[in-house]
Parts: C-alpha cells; structure tokens; sequence
C-alpha cells in the first residue's frame, strides 16, 4: 500500500479511478482524461491519506496542471511536492477556490506570478425539457461520410473559444474520440452538431456544442443538446454535464431552459515570471 501524501506517475491505478468514479460529474474531465491513450509526457498523480484516495491530477504536454477540488492546505503540499519533484508548470485549472490556492501557493515558492485567463461554468442536468416550440427538422448521428464536416465544424468551434485544431492531427485531437449528432432541416441541411464523450463511470459530457453563426438563434443548438443529452440517459448515464463561458449569457440561459444546473465554477491560471 502506497505511503500517505502525493504521488506522481504516468499511469493510473484502480483505486485512484474509484476515486473518480465516485463523483462523476465534478470529474468528468479527469474521467476522459484518464480513459484516452496516454499522450506522451502525460503526468497523473493522487494524494493518499489514510488508505483513501483525496485528490488527483494530470497534467498533459502543455505543463497546465488540472486538480480535482483540494483544500488548501492540500493544495499547498502539492506545490512543495511538485517543487521538490523539479516540475515545471505553465498554469493551473480547477474549481475557483482550489485554482485560486494552488496559484497563491505557487507564487508564494517559485516567484511566479499567477494571471486568472480562463473561467468555465460546470453544469450537471436535471429534468430534460426539450424545448418548445422545436425547430423544424430532425436529429442524426454523424457518420463516416462526415468527417469533413465535423473536422470543419470542431476548427470553427476551436476558433470559437480560443483554442486550435489542426485537421491534419485530428486524429490526435481531444474532439477525435466523440461521438457527433447534427440537426437537420426537413431538407437535410445540417444546420447544428454536438458531440459527446462516450459513457464513463455513468456519466456522458455534452461536448462541443457548435451552430454556425448565422444561423443561431432559430433553437438548433437547444434541439441538438436535447437530442445527445437523451441519448446518453438512454445509454444508461446518471450524470450528464457541459461546460459553459460564465461570460455568455445566451448559452447559459439556454442550458437552463432545457434542464442544465449550474454545479461548479472553474477558473484557470497562467503563470509567469516578471
């Protein structure tokens, strides 16, 4: 049995995945994570107490540390064990209040400072209400034949929110491995796509979530979510989650409207020396 305290790896055991099965929506990304090939310089750890598994973390070639919710004082040992350990890191993601210690942490031992640069609202769905009136037209799982418009359509979304696709890595890419739905017009005209994580430890993460600009507002993207989120519950999900921008107001208000409540706000740090 592995001593108490921090634990650095690059693979993950049974017991630390118990951990995360156990509180699927609040670890819906270190599930994912976790279930992917390992990408190489890849870096998991754990925090043991007492026999019991309190908090986890990954951290992919980006040198971006993601954390399960820690206290602070856990947070703190973190820091000092990833110093002695010799990691370098280029920022933290995580709740607010675990994101927000680990950063002060790592400024009070390294020197560097810590920007906030990125903030998420989790949600976890309650009762699905599809919404009313529904556009005209149709949910359809994407196929082999596709591809091309699901790859374009990811970049666009990438684009979107400030991160980046390269068609020709697609295949390496974190949006490789979902599953898509488009809605259709009566015509067959996709006009909106969601994609899904597949079931993990009972949950499904709605993601992304992704309607040309100029043709938002016409209820493709609450119709699309409503049709991937059924589907997971029909799979067997217990937990079925997405990720929004606190900052945008229309998707918030949307996901609300169909079922999504609010469960955590995450926010995430860059760090750099002056």
């Amino acid at each position: 049995m592995r001593s108490d305290g921090w634990h650095l790896t690059d693979d993950v055991p049974g017991r630390v995945v118990d951990f995360l099965r156990s509180r699927p929506a609040l670890h819906t990304m270190q599930l994912t994570v976790t279930a992917q090939p390992r990408a190489r310089g890849t870096l998991f750890g754990w925090l043991e107490t007492e026999g019991a598994v309190r908090g986890f973390l990954y951290r992919l070639s980006s040198h971006r540390v993601h954390l399960t919710r820690l206290s602070p004082e856990q947070a703190e040992s973190l820091v000092v064990h990833l110093g002695a350990a010799g990691q370098q890191l280029t920022g933290v993601t995580s709740d607010h209040d675990t994101a927000t210690a680990f950063a002060e942490a790592w400024r009070r031992h390294t020197g560097v400072e810590a920007t906030p640069n990125w903030w998420g609202r989790l949600h976890r769905l309650g009762t699905l209400t599809p919404p009313e009136p529904e556009p005209a037209g149709a949910a359809r799982l994407a196929g082999p034949a596709d591809l091309d418009q699901v790859i374009r359509w990811c970049g666009d979304f990438a684009t979107a929110v400030d991160d980046s696709l390269d068609p020709a890595a697609w295949a390496s890419s974190r949006y490789a491995d979902k599953h898509f739905t488009f809605w259709e017009t009566p015509t067959g005209e996709p006009v909106s796509m969601a994609g899904s994580t597949r079931l993990i430890g009972g949950m499904v993460r709605v993601d992304p979530v992704y309607t040309p600009a100029h043709l938002r507002g016409r209820g493709y993207a609450g119709a699309v979510t409503v049709a991937v989120s059924a589907a997971a519950l029909a799979a067997g999900a217990g937990d079925v989650v997405l990720f929004t921008n606190p900052a945008n107001r229309t998707s918030n208000d949307l996901y609300r409207r169909i079922g999504y409540v609010p469960l955590a706000e995450l926010t995430g740090y860059a760090f750099s020396r002056t």
